[in-house]
C-alpha cells in the first residue's frame, strides 16, 4: 500500500522549506524594501520571480483539467527528476553499499534505496541517481522495446522507492503498453514516474487525467517539444497534492526566472499554434519514415509516436560521421543497449528532411 510519509526520506519530515520575502507577502503593489533587491535600476529585472509561479501554474492547470496544487514547475524535467530522487532515496551508506563505484549491479542493489529503470531510456534518470548516491536496478526492455513486467516485478525489492517509464519511449520511440504500466502502478507501492515529454506526438490520453486514481503517480511533461520552448527550460511534473506540496519544500526558492515564466505565459495562450506544429511535425515523420524505407542501407524503421525516427542502418557510425561531413547533425545510439547500428533522427523542417534524404541516397552510390 503506497504511503508517502513512509516513503518520504525521514530527516525531510519535520524539515522547514526556505521562506523568502515573496512567500510573507504575496501582493504585488506597495514599497518593497524587504528582499534587498536594487531599487535604484531602471530596468525590469531587478524584482525576485514570483517563487511559486502562480500565472503560468493556473494557465497549465487549465490546459491539463488539474488544478495548480497538481503541478509542480522545475528548470526543465530534469529539476523534477533530481527533487523526487531526493526527497524520496536515501543514499548508500559509502561504507558498506559504494563498493562498485555506483555501477548498477542488481544483484548487490538490495542494501540500499534503489530506482529502477528500463534501458534504452532517457539517460537523466540514472545520472541524477549517481549524483545522489542512489543504487540503480537496470531491466532491459524486450526486443520490441516494451516492458518485460516479470523481470521487472522479480527485481523490484523492500528498498526500491521509486520506478522510471518514459512513454513515448526515448529513443526507441515507441509508446509502451498502457495496460502494462497500469499494472506497475497498481502492484508498485512506491512512485511510479511516467515521462511524458514526447507524449504531444501521439494519440494517447495522457496519464495525468488518472492522478486521483493513482496516488503513487508522477507524470512528467515538458515545454521543449511540442512547444517548441527548448531554451526556456520549463519542466512539469503532475502529481497529488501531497507530493507536490513536498516538491515544492525541497525546491530553490526562485528556481523558474521572471523571464521565462513571463515568456511562458504568452506562449500558453497560444495553443492553437501548437497544435498546428504538433500536426506539422507527425506529417512530416510520415514522409521521412516512407522516405527513409527506400534507402538500401537501412534495415529497420522503428514506429515512433514521437518527434523523431530510430533508424536502424548497415555501419551506422559510418552514416553518422559521413552525415557530420555534410554538417547534418544526428544522433549516434549504436552504443546505447539494444540500438546496435541505430541512429535517432529529430524530424526536421520538410527543407531539412529533403537534404537528410539526399546525403543518404547520394551514400548509397
Amino acid at each position: 500500500m503506497f504511503d508517502i510519509i513512509k516513503l518520504l526520506r525521514p530527516h525531510l519530515r519535520q524539515i522547514n522549506s526556505y521562506s523568502s520575502a515573496r512567500d510573507e507577502y504575496t501582493g504585488k503593489v506597495g514599497i518593497f524594501l524587504d528582499a534587498n533587491e536594487n531599487t535604484i535600476t531602471t530596468n525590469n529585472f531587478n524584482r525576485y520571480p514570483d517563487p511559486h509561479q502562480h500565472a503560468v501554474k493556473t494557465l497549465i492547470a487549465g490546459i491539463k483539467n488539474v488544478t495548480i496544487d497538481n503541478v509542480f514547475l522545475g528548470n526543465g524535467s530534469d529539476e523534477a527528476i533530481d527533487l523526487l530522487i531526493r526527497a524520496f532515496c536515501e543514499p548508500k551508506n559509502n561504507q558498506n553499499d559504494n563498493q562498485n563505484d555506483n555501477k548498477s549491479d542488481n544483484k548487490n542493489d538490495n542494501k540500499s534505496d534503489n530506482i529502477l529503470l528500463m534501458p534504452p531510456t532517457y539517460g537523466m534518470y540514472e545520472v541524477s541517481a549517481n549524483i545522489n548516491n542512489i543504487a540503480v536496478i537496470s531491466v532491459n526492455l524486450t526486443s520490441d522495446f516494451q516492458l518485460d513486467l516479470d523481470n521487472i516485478f522479480k527485481n523490484i525489492n523492500a528498498n526500491t522507492k521509486m520506478i522510471f517509464i518514459c512513454s513515448p519511449n526515448n529513443p526507441s520511440g515507441n509508446l509502451l503498453k498502457r495496460e502494462e504500466i497500469n499494472l506497475i502502478l497498481e502492484k508498485f507501492s512506491g512512485i511510479v514516474v511516467i515521462d511524458e515529454a514526447y507524449a504531444d506526438f501521439s494519440s494517447e490520453t495522457s496519464f495525468v487525467n488518472e492522478l486521483e486514481k493513482y496516488p503513487n503517480l508522477v507524470v512528467l511533461q515538458t515545454l521543449s517539444k511540442a512547444w517548441g520552448l527548448a531554451n526556456l527550460r520549463l519542466g512539469m511534473a503532475f502529481a497529488s497534492k501531497e507530493i507536490i506540496q513536498i516538491l515544492n519544500k525541497i525546491k530553490p526558492p526562485y528556481n523558474i526566472n521572471g523571464v521565462t515564466q513571463q515568456l511562458v505565459a504568452e506562449s500558453l495562450a497560444q495553443e492553437n499554434q501548437k497544435n498546428e506544429m504538433v500536426k506539422q511535425i507527425i506529417f512530416q515523420r510520415s514522409i521521412l519514415q516512407e522516405k527513409l524505407k527506400n534507402i538500401n542501407f537501412i534495415t529497420k524503421i522503428y514506429p515512433s509516436d514521437a518527434n523523431f525516427l530510430l533508424v536502424k542502418m548497415d555501419n551506422a557510425q559510418e552514416i553518422f560521421d559521413k552525415l557530420l561531413l555534410e554538417k547534418i547533425i544526428v544522433r549516434n545510439r549504436a552504443k546505447v543497449v539494444l540500438c546496435d547500428n541505430c541512429l535517432r533522427i529529430t524530424v526536421g523542417t520538410q527543407e531539412e528532411n529533403e537534404k537528410l534524404l539526399l546525403a543518404l541516397q547520394n551514400f548509397e552510390k
